[in-house]
């Protein structure tokens, strides 16, 4: 061969496929590698199995083992064509992936780091730290299955966002289960997001309530689902929602056990600088922005400026308006309801003008009231034609898809898992 510098430059350098002497001998190929090189292994992505149930190495066995046919012939490709080098690692790699994962873990993939974007994903919100910490209390009580560490003593249940970190969600693409009703009960309004379950009779479970969408939940609160709409704060985090739950356990009757688990988590939730108070500094400032209580007691807060503008109260006081409500619900007839309704869509009329000035609080607390007066299709037309409307004026358009999926598959039972 002559010297390269002489010749003129294959056009294709040194990804040229072409062998022959003459080619060859006529044609510089700067940089080509006429040795074999040993491929560097894929790096591959850590999955949730690895992040939570640890990675299992492989044997050595395992490990001298060739690749698959898929793979062989994917590297032969790249000899005859090498501009699909790129395409065929990648595809490679995915084919690693698949050999590692269960078969029915092979359509999910994600990093330790994403776990919390795929809870967003599916739940639309962000969990706080505690909710993540508490899971990890939950592990060193019962490793094999977290969510039952307080079913024994306690009765609860992890759910909800639990589910994902629990695996229970990778059977499941997100487009077949409707997370935005996973253990949501008839009255959870969109603000509120269950995370324990309890009693199945009374319904009983805890969650999250936030004021915002995008912003992390401002306290955890309990309903009884089959006794009423009341949402009771219970603290500023899990840890004290579970302190308060095992201290009035603890007024039936001390026992061992509970007394032990009260002393472990508020030691983990001392070490983890998470408040036990029924009531902090910041839920009573809160307290102050609260503009109406609405029926379900947790209230509502909406940007209000100086001059008043972003609510104004309903024209019926919380009694009043509970009788109209009443009235209606038990009209005997249509003549009866639509007679019963005058007095409702009245008020109705008055958010549109309300929201004309852009008091959107107003159309809130009516929406939210409608909500938790009944679990019947009752009033659900004027609920959709009032909530949404409130959440997107007021930039909280997650709340309106949540609101909307809920009044589409609304459930009195405590059968609330969309995974099964």
């Amino acid at each position: 061969m002559g010297d390269d510098k002489k010749l003129p430059i294959c056009k294709y350098g040194s990804k040229c496929y072409r062998k022959n002497k003459s080619h060859l001998e006529n044609y510089s190929h700067p940089h080509i590698k006429t040795h074999n090189t040993v491929e560097e292994p894929v790096k591959k992505r850590a999955k949730i199995e690895d992040f939570f149930n640890g990675g299992k190495k492989k044997s050595a066995a395992e490990a001298k083992k060739p690749r698959d046919e898929a793979t062989t012939s994917a590297v032969v490709e790249v000899a005859i064509n090498p501009n699909k080098e790129e395409d065929v690692a990648l595809e490679a790699d995915e084919e690693r992936d698949k050999e590692d994962a269960p078969s029915n873990l092979q359509n999910i993939t994600a990093d330790p780091a994403d776990i919390r974007e795929d809870i967003k994903s599916k739940f639309l919100v962000e969990m706080p730290e505690d909710f993540y910490q508490f899971w990890e209390f939950a592990k060193s009580l019962h490793p094999k299955k977290p969510q039952d560490a307080f079913k024994a003593s306690l009765g609860l249940t992890l759910v909800g966002p639990y589910d994902v970190l629990a695996g229970k969600c990778r059977r499941h693409s997100s487009s077949a289960v409707c997370y935005l009703t996973h253990y949501r009960y008839c009255y959870d309004p969109p603000e509120f997001l269950t995370v324990v379950k309890g009693c199945e009779k009374t319904q009983f479970h805890f969650g999250y309530y936030r004021d915002e969408p995008n912003e992390m939940p401002v306290f955890v609160a309990s309903n009884s689902a089959s006794e009423n709409c009341t949402l009771t704060a219970r603290g500023e985090n899990i840890f004290a929602a579970m302190s308060w739950f095992i201290d009035n356990r603890l007024k039936e009757g001390k026992t061992k056990t509970l007394t032990e688990l009260k002393v472990k988590i508020s030691e983990c939730a001392r070490r983890h600088d998470f408040s036990l108070e029924q009531k902090t500094k910041a839920m009573k400032a809160r307290e102050k922005n609260v503009v109406a209580r609405t029926f379900h007691g947790a209230g509502i807060v909406v940007p209000v400026d100086q001059t008043g503008v972003g609510y104004r109260p309903l024209p019926e006081t919380t009694g009043s308006l509970k009788k109209i409500l009443k009235k209606i619900v038990e009209s005997k007839d249509e003549t009866e309801r639509n007679q019963n309704l005058d007095p409702l869509m009245e008020i109705v009329m008055l958010i549109q003008f309300a929201n004309d000035e852009c008091d959107y609080g107003e159309g809130l607390e009516l929406g939210l009231d409608l909500f938790s007066f009944t679990a019947d299709d009752c009033f659900r037309n004027i609920i959709l034609s009032l909530l949404p409307l409130a959440y997107q004026f007021l930039n909280r358009d997650v709340f309106a898809k949540i609101i909307e999926a809920h009044l589409a598959n609304r459930k009195r039972t405590a059968e609330l898992s969309m995974l099964s």
